[in-house]
């Protein structure tokens, strides 16, 4: 369908080198964008440029530091001489800390906001002319079912994503003259490698999640390559300024 293909788009994913970040990546060139992987893993990057490519997407790394102001523009910088424009900005990255919230250090604090949320804006700050120069564009910001909901063991991880989704709104509404649409994705209790660790941290958490998710399972990367496709594409040109839960239904239990 010609409102979901993606050909002759470009779109950067931090964090694309794993995980959610690159379920996305895999939906979005197989709608037939090029992808930049962004990430500071070089071996990491550098094996998803090649399952990216298996599926005949043009892809490439780019090593950026997503605290970093300058890391971040010239990010866009070389997507842009590598590629000749930006059209997706899909803000991925993010990490955690699990610990009581009386635990954190002012350091551990900052370096999850810092990453998560911070990272996020000064990309989409960074990706902004580039879109206004080419008449408008897709920033999809990666938030959580945190940004709902809290937890005792992520005081700083659910802030930082609830933050994401007000920015996203914020976003949203400047924007919307310029022809960009900014909208989230709020992911519920995916398998993933950060996933994995906090079934290790917390007891039952497991269990508990199949309890509580409708559709009985964990979600996998590759249920975001659908919604992926859809934010960047011309079939969501009308919708900015949403968070659309992609959680098997945990989000809407009692």
């Amino acid at each position: 369908m010609k409102a979901f293909d993606l050909k002759g788009k470009v779109a950067v994913v931090t964090g694309g080198n794993g995980g959610i970040g690159l379920g996305m990546a895999r939906g979005m060139a197989e709608a037939g964008a090029a992808i930049v992987v962004a990430g500071r893993d070089a071996a990491k990057n550098a094996a998803a440029v090649a399952e990216l490519a298996v599926l005949g997407a043009r892809a490439i790394a780019i090593p950026v530091d997503v605290l970093d102001e300058a890391s971040c523009k010239a990010l866009i910088a070389g997507t842009v001489r590598e590629l000749g424009r930006l059209d997706i900005l899909v803000n991925n990255a993010g990490i955690n800390i699990r610990k009581a919230p009386q635990g954190y250090s002012a350091a551990e604090w900052h370096r999850v906001l810092d990453t998560n949320l911070t990272s996020a804006f000064l990309c989409s700050q960074a990706a902004y002319p580039e879109m206004l120069r080419t008449g408008g564009g897709k920033m999809i910001n990666i938030g959580s079912m945190m940004s709902i909901f809290g937890a005792s063991f992520a005081t700083a991880y659910a802030a930082s994503k609830g933050g994401l989704v007000q920015m996203t709104k914020a976003l949203a509404t400047a924007w919307a003259k310029d022809n960009i649409q900014v909208n989230a994705i709020l992911p519920g209790w995916i398998d993933t490698a950060l996933t994995r660790r906090a079934r290790e941290d917390v007891p039952g958490l497991h269990d508990n999640v199949l309890h509580r998710t409708p559709a009985k399972r964990w979600g996998e990367p590759g249920d975001f390559a659908g919604v992926a496709v859809f934010l960047a594409s011309p079939a969501s040109d009308f919708v900015t300024g949403a968070s659309i839960a992609v959680d098997g239904g945990y989000s809407i239990q009692g």
